[in-house]
């Protein structure tokens, strides 16, 4: 019911588009037939019924899909390797009043982990510390370093969450000190796991729970879920030391890592968000309150503010500053020290935003070398000692997006080791290739999941990393890129593009990695204005009909690129426009706005 894409017929007729690709239509016959079917059943527009078949819906499961529900979708935490013996220890350690550490990563998933589960222990009345390592100093997760001062300071337990699953060294000294760990995580492993009490990562080989698509924070909120069951059970709440918890309450911090993560917005994924959206709203917690405000959100927050405002403000602190300003913002319980570290993130993303545009230059151009020196390179590595480690892991994602092939930057320090990051495509599993790649002796060390993955690496090592990622994604990339089409929801006219529209697709929503959001062509639409405007090379423009609809729209950082270049040779003329719709809420005023993605020129 989805078309087949090596099947398909071009839509419009665009075999080559400004972003050499092609478009086809999401549906085929059968699938309109299905949409028209559900639009009936469910009273939904048939738009937003084309859309939910796009996304895999049927008759069957669209009414589930319209309500996501966690009652319904979120199986037993006991379903989990190990989350029984991970809960019994935490409730053990909150019953006797231990000191907690909590060992997080310095991602928006480690933070808001991090602070998903301080906020639960102190609510239980248990003393509980953050620790996040410094990016450049410790890397990623526990080292032993690290693991002996927190023992030092008397913590009995250590909890860490979205990372530890790969630390031996740091476990093993750990249980050298007789000090208990639980491992919260969900990034790929081996077989071999490192010592502790509980090791939790429904990616680990032995287990069935089919979990493997949570972020950290999503398998944090389910341990919780488990921990809140033991302690009722153990008549914990009914003593009188606290209240039970509100665990939904907080399920904007799960929201907020789980779309930052960049997980499929699918299942358990997707009822998160949901619901999680619903508590951002109510400005429950006020580090994210005042995020919103240096922020200058306006409207309600999406899933788009989600990841491209709020979370990488919270990055900006493990990138370029105190790694734990994040964690410590999202469990602020006092007004001016939450405004006071929101107006200190927003000032090192700032910052941020200057370095990532330098090195951004340089990255571009080696990437463009590699290209011209073999137009058939599947993957890119790049590599700069004057590059900050904190950033590269942005770089790796510009450039995926440009050159739309798995890539990678790499941070050179002064002993010639490398720190680098990378973001790969659909269908193309990086993780495993640096897996890989360490049992082949190539790097210091690595890992990841299929879409990123972070890596140390020699500098001399760095051409032979890049023979290896070519040689192991060949086929897989090539095959990704031949099915990189793309698909096209419905044709809509500037006039059609409306608020009630835009409202009524929300529906289908929150759209985010796993559940893109529906894609429109507006087809021969004259561009009646473009220009460039922002440091970032964004192009704003209008597109109007015969009917003299108009519709505003941009394009992100296109200025130097083909499509901004069509664009801007295109004033006064007619091309075919793709975009996304979404309400700009400038002014407090929504009014639609078409971010467009491609387009292409109309011909006879």
């Amino acid at each position: 019911m989805i078309s087949n894409s090596s099947h398909s017929k071009a839509y419009l007729g665009v075999t080559r588009s400004a972003k050499e690709r092609r478009w086809i239509e999401q549906l085929d016959v059968r699938g309109v037939e299905l949409a028209g079917a559900i639009a009936q059943s469910q009273g939904i527009p048939d738009l937003v019924a084309r859309v939910l078949v796009a996304r895999g819906q049927d008759m069957d499961t669209a009414e589930d899909y319209l309500d996501p529900s966690l009652k319904r979708l979120m199986p037993d935490p006991s379903t989990m390797t190990d989350m029984d013996k991970a809960a019994e220890r935490i409730v053990s350690a909150i019953v006797k009043g231990e000191k907690i550490a909590v060992f997080g990563d310095y991602d928006v998933d480690g933070a808001t982990s991090s602070a998903l589960m301080t906020l639960f222990l102190r609510h239980c009345g248990c003393e509980a510390n953050i620790y996040i390592p410094d990016r450049i100093f410790e890397g990623y997760g526990p080292n032993p370093d690290a693991i002996d001062q927190l023992i030092d300071q008397k913590h009995t337990l250590i909890i860490t969450v979205d990372c530890g699953a790969t630390s031996f060294a740091a476990l093993e000294q750990a249980q050298a000190r007789e000090t208990d760990v639980v491992v919260l995580d969900h990034h790929q492993v081996g077989e071999e796991l490192p010592p502790c009490v509980a090791l939790v990562n429904p990616n680990r080989h032995d287990d069935l729970s089919q979990l493997g698509h949570l972020a950290a924070v999503g398998v944090t909120f389910m341990a919780l879920v488990a921990v809140n069951r033991l302690l009722r059970k153990s008549d914990f709440y009914k003593k009188g030391k606290c209240t039970p918890p509100d665990l939904l309450a907080w399920l904007d911090l799960v929201a907020l890592g789980t779309v930052c993560d960049v997980v499929p917005l699918q299942g358990l994924n997707r009822a998160f968000v949901v619901k999680g959206l619903m508590v951002i709203r109510a400005h429950r917690n006020l580090g994210m309150s005042a995020l919103q405000t240096v922020s200058r959100v306006s409207g309600p927050v999406s899933p788009y503010h989600l990841g491209f405002m709020l979370g990488p403000r919270i990055n900006a602190g493990g990138r370029i500053g105190d790694a734990a300003l994040g964690a410590r913002l999202l469990t602020c319980n006092d007004q001016e020290e939450s405004e006071h570290l929101a107006a200190e993130l927003e000032r090192l993303n700032k910052e941020r935003q200057a370095l990532e545009q330098i090195m951004l230059e340089e990255a571009t151009a080696q990437a463009d070398r590699q290209v011209m020196e073999d137009p058939d390179c599947v993957a890119l590595v790049t590599s700069s000692p004057d590059w900050h480690a904190g950033i590269v892991g942005l770089l790796a994602s510009r450039l995926k997006e440009r050159f739309r092939r798995p890539a990678f930057a790499i941070a050179i320090n002064a002993n010639h080791e490398g720190t680098g990051s990378g973001r790969s495509i659909l269908g193309s599993d990086l993780g495993s290739a640096v897996r890989a790649a360490c049992a082949d002796k190539l790097l210091v060390k690595g890992g990841g999941h299929s879409m990123a993955a972070g890596l140390t690496i020699l500098e001399k090592d760095i051409p032979a990393f890049r023979q290896f990622l070519n040689e192991r994604l060949s086929e897989q990339v090539k095959e990704a890129r031949a099915l990189d089409d793309l698909k096209i929801d419905a044709a809509l006219s500037a006039t059609g593009a409306t608020e009630e529209l835009v409202n009524l697709l929300e529906k289908a929503g929150p759209f985010g990695a796993g559940n893109p959001e529906p894609v429109f062509v507006f087809p021969a639409h004259k561009i009646a204005f473009a220009d460039v405007v922002g440091q970032g090379g964004h192009i704003r423009c209008t597109i109007s009909n015969n009917s003299g609809g108009k519709l505003k729209g941009i394009c992100f950082r296109a200025a130097d690129e083909p499509i901004g270049k069509l664009l801007l040779d295109h004033r006064g003329q007619s091309l075919h426009i793709a975009g996304t719709l979404s309400l700009d809420h400038w002014q407090g005023r929504p009014t639609v706005q078409l971010r467009i993605i491609d387009a292409a020129e109309v011909t006879a």
